[in-house]
């Protein structure tokens, strides 16, 4: 058992949004079920993340998820950016700006290149800067575009 995780609280749909991030991020997987209460209505899921706990309850409407808190996940290529992307925007989600997006449950994502992180730490401060521009532009982050921005001079 991992000592800090991070706890979600949900309206009704604890199950639902695990089994959705699950099937999305790899190295991912319900660690165990919990049904709670003498009528075990509410819910209480361990998961992983790439690796990493998360505990997600069925709380009820008393609590929403803000911008505030959100799950990074670096991504390798384009289409790791996509298929995250889509899966999480699907059925309700809500694409943001610069990366970000909110899942249909009101969970801030941000799905970030690997390639991004690389070029803001670029010694050529005007390049990572270029690349940082750029994606201060898109809602979806475009390795492509991201590259092609830093190396315009």
């Amino acid at each position: 058992m991992q000592k800090v995780r991070t706890f979600l609280w949900y309206d009704g749909q604890a199950e639902a949004a695990t089994s959705r991030y699950v099937s999305l991020v790899p190295d991912s997987r319900i660690l165990r079920v919990d049904r709670l209460g003498e009528d075990g209505s509410t819910v209480l899921v361990t998961f992983e993340l790439g690796g990493i706990e998360y505990v997600a309850l069925d709380g009820g409407p008393l609590y929403a998820f803000t911008e505030a808190a959100s799950v990074m996940v670096v991504c390798e290529d384009q289409a790791e950016v996509d298929r995250l992307w889509d899966g999480l925007t699907a059925d309700g989600g809500e694409p943001g700006p610069c990366g970000w997006l909110k899942d249909r449950w009101g969970l801030s994502w941000q799905i970030v290149p690997r390639a991004l992180l690389e070029l803001q730490q670029d010694p050529d401060r005007e390049r990572a800067g270029r690349a940082n521009a750029a994606m201060l532009t898109m809602g979806k982050l475009d390795i492509a575009a991201l590259y092609a921005a830093a190396d315009a001079a």
